[in-house]
């Protein structure tokens, strides 16, 4: 995939962004279905629940740049909540939109945004090295 500068070619390049957007949609995924788990007014419904996580990423990936362009130029205190502000645009965008996905409550709707943040943000540090050993062990039982 490098070259002889050491810089990944375009081809590279594109792997590791279907890369980084795969593991995404699964730590968003697992984010969502651990909520579901938790909270009782939060609920996924089954092959809408995947266009649910479709939707849900995609609002991120284009709110989280925004968000973060907002704080820093307009208060730089608020920086550190752009992720948090980031998944209750998602969970509201997702929910009004889509059929995979229903929140009510109040208490719930900030709840699940904590814990679609947190177990998101877990599984996406996760999965890489989970993904990674398994391609490793799988390449040395060849």
């Amino acid at each position: 995939m490098a070259h002889a500068g050491g810089s990944l070619t375009y081809a590279g390049r594109v792997i590791r962004l279907f890369i980084a957007g795969g593991i995404r949609l699964l730590a968003n995924a697992v984010g969502l279905i651990v909520a579901a788990l938790v909270l009782d007014d939060v609920t996924i419904n089954g092959a809408a629940f995947v266009i649910a996580v479709v939707i849900f990423t995609v609002i991120e990936v284009v709110a989280d740049p925004l968000f973060t362009k907002i704080a820093i130029q307009h208060t730089p205190a608020l920086r550190g909540g752009t992720a948090l502000l980031t998944t209750f645009v998602g969970l509201v965008l997702t929910a009004a939109v889509s059929d995979g996905l229903h929140i009510t409550g109040v208490t719930t709707w900030v709840l699940a945004t904590l814990i679609v943040w947190l177990a998101a943000l877990l599984a996406g540090l996760l999965l890489p090295v989970i993904l990674v050993r398994r391609a490793v062990d799988d390449r040395r039982s060849r």
